[in-house]
């Protein structure tokens, strides 16, 4: 009877462990086959900054969504690790044409590594004494940092180059696995190497005892001190480690770009890595992946199609963090958690009538919006999804507010069926 329970728990451990590998498996085989389907400059460079933003917004939901640390100088980590890469690739071409020294051993595809070490020194050296407040107060800390950090780079020009920043090159010393860093698909498969293998060990680090007390610092600190945990000692260990991979992620961009200046310290950034994790949400470790490919996909293609493109972008991030504080991964979830209920057939009518309110009030949004940038710019007609508008004329105004209304009716109509099946 024994031996037939043990054979039963080996068969579900295994079963286990291979359902936790797919991800994995889909993960790689995801970012193998990206190159081969879109092949142009244009889709290199914009799979590398995707690349890019799930490092630094996954480092940065380690703080804030599994921490509960919300910080706005998240950027200082990202960017003094692209500074500490940058400084490396210079010595290492400096080193280059003498042929000796440590540098000339040191490859270019390590410089990641090297920012990780950056962003995770500077963390050790400020994070004691942030890390002593929480909620607010770190907030506001971190926001002076970030400014200070921000203004220092235009103080020291000999460290931060100034408003021009540094320049590097990647083609220089040793090649590992081939790659000169030349073509764009050679940073391609250097960033992709770098993204799976941050992604996995950030995934690793929230399995680990550090880890799982770091959302029991979140949820309840005072709990944690009682049973003999430190809360400001798990704050500042899970900040080193935030900050690590936030520098590994400004190593990858230090390659990427081969340049870097002090306004990647600044505001913006941080609050691009909160957007990111944000809209993709916070509570779901693949969250800030979705965020981190629809922000960036926003970011570089929206403005192709509207001079409104970064209104829309916080458009988003408003009505995520109002109506959908989960992010875009935890509806997902909230979806697939109803489905292994059995429920999902009874909440989906009330689910649908809201997606196509969403629909309905978003397009209706775009129109009036589009409409009020044409009318400022002095443009003739407007285009919304392949229909045209007279700029001057009623039919597009009347169009967006019958988009509006129609989408709040459907809204209230299908709020009770929502309400009731919750």
């Amino acid at each position: 009877m024994s031996d037939d329970m043990t054979a039963t728990m080996i068969r579900s451990n295994q079963r286990f462990a291979l359902r936790g590998l797919v991800p994995w498996l889909v993960f790689a085989a995801v970012l193998l086959i990206l190159p081969f389907i879109f092949t142009d400059g244009f889709s290199f460079t914009l799979m590398n900054a995707i690349g890019i933003n799930i490092v630094f917004a996954l480092s940065y939901n380690m703080l804030l969504g599994q921490g509960g640390m919300l910080s706005f100088g998240h950027a200082v980590f990202f960017g003094l690790g692209s500074y500490a890469a940058m400084h490396a690739m210079i010595a290492i071409d400096d080193a280059s044409y003498a042929g000796e020294g440590f540098w000339a051993h040191v490859p270019v595809v390590a410089m990641p590594l090297i920012g990780m070490i950056g962003g995770g020194l500077v963390a050790l050296v400020l994070g004691w004494p942030f890390c002593r407040r929480a909620g607010t107060a770190f907030a506001m800390i971190t926001l002076g940092l970030g400014e200070m950090i921000a203004a220092a780079g235009q103080m020291f020009p000999s460290v931060f180059g100034g408003e021009a920043g540094i320049y590097g090159n990647r083609m220089v010393g040793p090649q590992w696995f081939g790659l000169e860093l030349a073509q764009a698909a050679d940073v391609y498969w250097f960033i992709a190497f770098w993204t799976f293998a941050g992604v996995l060990a950030m995934w690793a680090f929230t399995r680990t005892p550090l880890g799982r007390m770091s959302n029991a610092v979140r949820d309840n600190a005072d709990r944690l001190q009682f049973i003999g945990y430190q809360p400001r000692n798990i704050r500042f260990l899970v900040f080193i480690a935030s900050c690590s991979f936030g520098g590994l992620a400004g190593g990858m961009a230090a390659v990427n770009y081969e340049i870097i200046t002090p306004e990647s310290l600044g505001l913006i950034p941080s609050g691009l890595a909160l957007l990111m994790a944000a809209v993709g949400g916070l509570g779901v470790f693949y969250g800030p992946i979705v965020g981190a490919v629809l922000v960036t996909l926003m970011n570089s293609l929206l403005s192709d199609y509207s001079d409104a493109s970064i209104l829309y972008v916080g458009l988003i991030f408003l009505s995520i963090v109002m109506f959908a504080p989960r992010g875009l991964a935890g509806g997902l979830e909230h979806i697939r958690a109803a489905y292994r209920e059995g429920s999902l057939a009874r909440r989906l009518p009330g689910w649908f009538g809201g997606a196509v309110a969403v629909l309905l009030i978003a397009l209706g949004l775009i129109i009036v919006i589009e409409m009020l940038f044409a009318g400022h710019g002095g443009g003739d007609t407007v285009n919304v999804f392949g229909i045209q508008f007279q700029a001057g004329g009623a039919t597009g105004w009347l169009a967006g507010v019958a988009a509006l209304v129609v989408g709040v009716l459907v809204m209230r109509a299908t709020r009770k069926n929502r309400e009731v099946n919750a």
